[in-house]
């Protein structure tokens, strides 16, 4: 299975790392074997939705790879399905981090920044371990440095950080990428098999909560 799950990441890769739906999507995944239940569950933003959540970090390899497959993954999901990202934070370094993505969204750039950040840090081998250095960056990418600073310094950047840490721990997140499905589930690479199997165990889940909530 490790092996099979290394060839098509290669293939992903060496085809601009696209993610394919798997067309089986009922097969049986269990709770504490594939994936872990999260009690209590975490409250979503939108109770309307189904709401997948990535804990990531910019500096994380894992999360660089899979962030083009859950890109792909983001743009076939139909409009009962919503998204949102959490920097995760257990180091100083982290909250910078964090406070950049919130700020890129705050300013309306985050589509810009999101892969802009994390080439500069897995590719560009920048550690970005100051404000500086990433105001230096958000610049070189159009953004004025003042703007930059307002936003980065703002206290609703530095609420989105704290409310951010309070998720993850809620929801146990001890590593990165790892995902959430309507604030139930808590799916890992190490758990799910891989990567690509991530978004397969997601797509179970979510087909779950769909039929749940059509019986209601």
């Amino acid at each position: 299975m490790m092996i099979k799950n290394m060839l098509l990441s290669l293939s992903l890769l060496a085809v601009g790392m696209s993610y394919a739906v798997a067309e089986d999507v009922t097969g049986t995944y269990v709770a504490g074997i594939d994936y872990d239940l999260i009690s209590p569950p975490v409250r979503g933003v939108d109770a309307d939705k189904i709401e997948v959540t990535e804990f990531f970090w910019y500096g994380c390899g894992h999360c660089y790879t899979f962030e083009p497959m859950l890109e792909q993954w983001k743009k076939i999901q139909p409009d009962d399905v919503s998204f949102r990202g959490i920097p995760a934070v257990w180091a100083e370094k982290m909250e910078l981090h964090a406070k950049a993505y919130y700020a890129a969204d705050t300013l309306g750039v985050l589509d810009t920044m999101n892969p802009v950040i994390f080439q500069a840090m897995n590719v560009d081998g920048k550690p970005l371990a100051s404000q500086a250095d990433i105001a230096a960056l958000f610049v070189s990418n159009g953004v004025s440095e003042d703007d930059f600073n307002k936003a980065f310094n703002s206290f609703g950047v530095s609420s989105q950080v704290r409310q951010g840490i309070a998720i993850a721990k809620a929801a146990q997140i001890t590593g990165t990428p790892a995902l959430m499905v309507n604030g139930k589930y808590h799916v890992s690479s190490r758990k799910a098999g891989g990567q690509s199997d991530m978004l397969k165990v997601v797509d179970f889940l979510v087909e779950q909560e769909r039929t749940a909530s059509a019986s209601n």
